[in-house]
């Protein structure tokens, strides 16, 4: 079983697709070719894609039972022991520090000097 999902890429590519795979929803293909038409399939959608993005999903003899492929994705495969994995980049988000008022709290201030109301 192969899957390829198309995002933003050219008509034209999706013209190509259609003659091997059948489109189930837009972007998406599905079919059953050999590994030969796939690996052409996979070297055409990389050729035409343009600015778009492309992943490719097929069934495989590994301990998973599929591998993927992806082209001009943030997100990248990973090989770490034998299986797949994503890696995704961090990106990380750092919040702005808030505002800390200076001195004690006032749960502090009990705690130190008691509760004297």
């Amino acid at each position: 079983m192969t899957v390829i999902v198309l995002t933003h890429c050219p008509v034209g590519l999706r013209g190509l697709l259609t003659r091997w795979l059948l489109e189930i929803s837009p972007g998406v293909f599905l079919g059953n070719p050999s590994a030969r038409i796939r690996d052409f399939l996979w070297d055409e959608v990389r050729q035409y894609a343009g600015q778009g993005r492309a992943l490719l999903a097929y069934s495989t003899d590994s301990e998973q039972g599929y591998a993927f492929r992806t082209h001009d994705h943030k997100w990248h495969p990973v090989d770490h022991e034998g299986l797949t994995l994503i890696f995704r980049p961090s990106g990380r988000f750092v919040p702005a520090p808030a505002s800390v008022s200076k001195g004690w709290s006032k749960a502090s201030k009990r705690r130190r000097f008691g509760n004297k109301t």
